[in-house]
């Protein structure tokens, strides 16, 4: 028997904008332990692109903006699938167009959209989907290795991935009143992906990152992944409302004795 035990059970993914995505890997895991994956994007041509890289898939179209959508979502899914064993919240958005600019400028409209979309969009999907779910689904969601670290590129992301860290302990213990579904996060590390390549001054913080995990190789979206397919597995049945930090060992590492001589070079 396979280790994650997970053929033939129904995942459904939300987030793949390409090859480079989280949830494209996280797809890419599910399906080679034979599990059945369908997929959520964000818009028609995101569908169009989608198809593309994942041919034969089963793909349907949900802006989470907009909550009806995602009501309907579950309805047309229900229509095809009796159970889904799984989500995957591979969802995050915040409007860099402006440029950098420090928090305290922060917009009110950026703000509560970034909220909307990363972080109120984990609920509501979860509400929509709770009696479609099984009994024992799992659901995860991909956060950041650390929101205490105020980078200053990822701006007002963090407050909105530490709510969304909050979120997922509050929708394990409402969930726990009628069922075993657990909510877990994933907490990665600098990843090289194309909504990355969004933030303002991304590439240089990815390339210290990387100096700094322990093996001086910056984490993969596949490493990413297969934490996210071991969380979504009955192997995990005895973690809830956790976050797994996956950073290659970047968080113990800052006082790395390299780094300190290159940073005190005048």
């Amino acid at each position: 028997m396979d280790f994650l035990d997970v053929a033939d059970k129904t995942f459904l993914v939300f987030g793949v904008a390409n090859k480079k995505s989280v949830a494209f890997s996280v797809g890419e895991v599910l399906s080679e332990a034979k599990a059945h994956v369908i997929y959520s994007v964000q818009s028609a041509e995101r569908k169009d692109s989608a198809s593309k890289i994942l041919p034969g898939a089963d793909i349907y179209v949900c802006d989470v903006e907009r909550e009806q959508e995602i009501k309907k979502l579950a309805e047309n899914i229900s229509k095809k699938y009796p159970k889904i064993h799984g989500i995957v919240h591979s969802i995050a958005f915040a409007n860099y167009e402006e440029g950098l600019k420090p928090f305290h400028e922060t917009k009110r409209k950026d703000f509560l959209q970034s909220i909307d979309i990363s972080c109120y969009s984990l609920i509501a999907i979860a509400n929509a989907f709770k009696n479609l779910l099984d009994v024992k689904a799992s659901v995860v969601t991909i956060s950041i290795s650390t929101t205490k670290m105020a980078a200053e590129p990822y701006g007002f992301m963090a407050p909105v991935k530490a709510a969304l860290d909050s979120t997922l302990c509050f929708l394990a213990k409402s969930f726990s009143s009628f069922s075993q579904i657990r909510f877990n996060s994933v907490n990665a590390g600098l990843l090289k992906t194309s909504s990355s390549a969004g933030i303002p001054g991304y590439l240089d913080y990815y390339l210290f990152a990387e100096q700094l995990t322990l093996r001086k190789k910056a984490l993969t979206t596949k490493e990413v992944a297969n934490i996210v397919a071991f969380l979504l597995s009955e192997r995990a049945n005895g973690i809830n409302a956790q976050g797994i930090i996956v950073d290659a060992g970047m968080s113990i590492n800052y006082f790395d004795k390299d780094i300190i001589k290159k940073a005190l070079r005048f």
